[in-house]
């Protein structure tokens, strides 16, 4: 809530000064091009090697970015006042998502490698020929272009209304956020677990868990958050956004904490179900993943995502405090795992095998990710100067 108890001097307009980036813009797009490109020579020497690698970061960096755009949209589509000060670098955030289109490309190349079922012909396998309206490829993209095409749509519309605003302030702008942030919850929600269910449950097209695309989403909007925070805290310590407020992290570390709790409720919920069944084409996925070095993965991602930051999220001098930044990094390396352990079993199911791809597609991915953030973050002012809510967001108290 806010306190409209006096009036309030609105704060003037802030720019970020490229100057004050230094040459991280230059170090993350040389890291861009040198992932990527050791990443290429994967392509050629070890070919599914390097499918599996690029799919796991490709999915770490989309289910942020997913999460990123359905804060955007839950704050537009409740008219919410405490974010406004913060909403400005999610929407920096979402403006990479048209990327991700170019990105699946090597992906699409590398099918035959990455979903077994992509080249089976009818009557090759039972499962699969009752599962083929939905699992053929001419199905999997067009439902691929409508990922991309609708995600792009929404995050595109709400950054660019929000920046025109910023100029003219008419009310219409906010109006038109609010249908498209309603809009926008329904579709990450169809994409993030229509996607998941694509490109990840896909790996192996017998399993399958209706709670999936739950359990993706509460990855997902928890690390968005995260990042959110690590943001901010950059720009307050670079001199700006100085009306950010020990309140407004307080709010970003109480969604932490709920979406710890809400990660741990699913994940639990989907390995009880399927453990209770004990249908063998839903117990495969964990029997992988309790499989010799992989069970110790798992094992400490069920600590480590919930029973370590879960204890220190509930105190409120953690949220805010400094200390919310370390949780925050936490919480990130925590989604980083679990999509690992999502995506690498599946190609190594007798345990951990690591791969130089790994870490290349991922310092690839990220760097270009990083890059195209700092672009879209000097283009505009740091936060909505002319959003009716502004004041609200200013005064908050909770």
């Amino acid at each position: 809530m806010s306190d409209h108890s006096h009036e309030i001097t609105p704060p003037e307009p802030e720019k970020f000064d490229a100057k004050h980036l230094g040459g991280l813009q230059q170090i993350l797009l040389g890291a861009a091009v040198g992932g990527i490109g050791v990443s290429a020579i994967g392509f050629f020497v070890a070919r599914q090697q390097f499918a599996f690698s690029w799919l796991f970061a490709f999915a770490y960096f989309f289910t942020i970015a997913c999460g990123a755009l359905f804060w955007t949209s839950l704050q537009h589509a409740t008219d919410s006042e405490w974010s406004v000060l913060v909403r400005r670098q999610m929407e920096n955030l979402t403006r990479v998502l048209p990327w991700f289109a170019l990105l699946f490309l090597p992906l699409l190349v590398c099918a035959p490698f990455l979903w077994k079922w992509w080249n089976l012909q009818p009557g090759d396998d039972a499962l699969l020929d009752a599962k083929s309206g939905y699992l053929n490829q001419t199905f999997f993209y067009c439902r691929a272009a409508g990922y991309f095409f609708f995600l792009w749509w929404v995050s595109s519309t709400l950054a660019k209304r929000s920046i025109a605003q910023d100029a003219d302030g008419a009310a219409k702008h906010t109006y038109v956020m609010r249908k498209f942030g309603i809009g926008g919850i329904v579709v990450v929600a169809l994409s993030i677990s229509f996607a998941g269910f694509d490109w990840l449950m896909g790996l192996d097209y017998h399993w399958f868990s209706t709670m999936w695309g739950v359990y993706l989403f509460a990855g997902a909007a928890g690390s968005s958050m995260s990042l959110l925070v690590l943001v901010i805290t950059w720009l307050k310590s670079k001199g700006y956004l100085k009306t950010v407020n020990n309140e407004h992290y307080h709010i970003m570390g109480k969604f932490m904490l709920a979406f710890t709790i809400f990660w741990a409720y699913i994940g639990f919920s989907q390995y009880m179900l399927i453990w209770y069944a004990n249908i063998p084409e839903e117990t495969i996925y964990f029997r992988i993943r309790n499989t010799e070095s992989w069970w110790y993965f798992s094992q400490f991602l069920v600590i480590g995502r919930f029973f370590l930051p879960f204890p220190v999220l509930l105190m409120q001098a953690t949220k805010k405090t400094k200390y919310i930044n370390y949780v925050a990094v936490w919480i990130l390396l925590m989604q980083l795992l679990d999509v690992y352990v999502i995506v690498l079993p599946a190609l190594h199911p007798t345990g951990f095998s690591p791969s130089m791809f790994d870490l290349f597609s991922f310092i690839g991915i990220g760097g270009l990710m990083g890059w195209l953030f700092l672009r879209n973050l000097v283009k505009s002012n740091l936060f909505p100067m002319r959003d009716p809510r502004l004041l609200g967001s200013i005064k908050l108290s909770n």
